[in-house]
């Protein structure tokens, strides 16, 4: 069977750049396909739509020739404050809060704007003889046989590889071809995201303040004066919120932000997604791995979506790689079981946790809201634990693939 790549990655959002990049570097050849034109991914403008970096994420894309790209535009989170309370009546006095001081690391992340992360992604991989990106394709079909795996496009066109990945999001059809079932529940919530300008410097602090109707996350942006949030209400509320113009929008977010950096106003389009939980039932089949949110979509509470994903492509590029220099088919059923084995845990207990969090907090239940406050103030006052929260945040606790770990593989 004639291969046109040793990996077909399915999707060109950022996990399979990102997959790809550690894939040729280690001396695979990738094809991407990406279903949206690199045009139109590499000319978006601002829209307030960022991504929240663990220090492990920094690590990686420093790792495949990205980070270098994009650190002049990105926004170090050197504190981290979490509280609890109510629209319009201020937090509770219990609060959580991090500071990048107590660990050796630096900060515990970095806020980056999505046209600039694709971007990078994009410029990379055009400078790297072992990738192929398809752009404005979509994979119709995939066989798979003892030899490899063919894929059809939707221009008909057919592909060849050892080992098909799935990056193609919640409703992946890499899974879904491959017998893949998904489980999973919605939260009966929705995210509005956007971006605000605001007066005072918001001195690269992240602020996360739970309501009863859901988190607000206000994400600090370059410059001091610019904000992403990711604000959550009942689906109804939301799509009212949605329907308004942009002086009912800020008069709907006022309450709830408060006046801690000064007077508010709107910086970007204005976007919402309902918020699920979906889980791949299995992280793998034959010759295919998904990675991402073809494996696991979580909610966004914690925006630890992304460095999930990045973590599945740390482990899956290192357990390829080294298969490969031991002479092995990538593709085999063995090899892939060591992916799922290393990811599908992990990744699990991180969306339930963020699952039963959300539970916690989006409730108005007085005996929880005590319980909850005085949580957060026993953290607060224990260095040690706090420390180790600090560290879960940062992505620097459990067994790290070796890109994360900032060593080569």
């Amino acid at each position: 069977m004639e291969q046109d790549a040793d990996v077909l990655i399915a999707g060109g959002g950022l996990n399979g750049p990102a997959l790809a990049l550690a894939l040729a570097q280690g001396g695979l050849r990738v094809t991407v396909i990406d279903s949206r034109p690199a045009a139109d991914r590499a000319e978006a403008g601002f829209d307030g739509r960022a991504y929240a970096l663990a220090i492990a994420s920094k690590r990686l894309l420093q790792a495949v020739g990205v980070w270098d790209r994009v650190a002049g535009n990105s926004q170090p989170m050197r504190k981290i404050k979490a509280s609890d309370g109510h629209a319009g009546a201020g937090a509770s006095p219990f609060h959580l809060a991090f500071d990048a001081d107590e660990i050796e690391e630096g900060p515990m992340g970095f806020m980056l704007e999505d046209r600039f992360l694709y971007a990078a992604f994009l410029a990379a991989m055009a400078e790297e003889p072992g990738i192929t990106l398809i752009s404005g394709e979509t994979v119709v079909a995939q066989e798979t046989g003892p030899q490899g795996v063919t894929v059809t496009l939707a221009s008909g066109r057919r592909l060849a590889g050892r080992l098909l990945v799935g990056c193609d999001g919640r409703g992946s059809g890499v899974a879904a071809r491959a017998g893949i079932r998904r489980q999973g529940w919605g939260y009966g919530q929705t995210a509005l995201v956007t971006a605000i300008a605001h007066e005072k410097d918001h001195d690269g602090t992240a602020h996360q303040f739970f309501m009863p109707s859901g988190p607000l996350a206000i994400l600090p942006l370059p410059g001091g004066h610019h904000s992403s949030i990711v604000w959550s209400e009942t689906d109804a509320r939301a799509a009212e919120i949605q329907a308004l113009d942009d002086a009912g929008y800020l008069a709907a977010l006022r309450p709830r932000f408060g006046d801690f950096l000064g007077q508010i106003s709107l910086a970007g389009a204005r976007f919402t997604y309902p918020l699920t939980l979906s889980l791949a039932e299995r992280f793998v089949a034959d010759r295919v791995a998904l990675v991402g949110d073809a494996a696991h979509g979580v909610h966004p509470i914690a925006g630890q979506g992304l460095n999930l994903g990045l973590r599945d492509v740390g482990a899956l590029a290192e357990v390829v790689i080294l298969a490969r220099r031991r002479g092995e088919d990538i593709g085999n059923a063995v090899v892939l079981e060591e992916y799922q084995r290393w990811r599908r845990f992990d990744s699990t207990a991180l969306a339930l946790g963020m699952d039963g969090v959300n539970r916690l907090f989006s409730n108005d239940n007085p005996l929880l809201r005590l319980g909850r406050d005085l949580g957060m103030g026993l953290v607060n006052a224990l260095p040690g634990l706090r420390r180790g929260f600090i560290r879960q945040a940062a992505g620097l606790q459990g067994e790290l693939p070796r890109l994360l770990a900032g060593k080569p593989i």
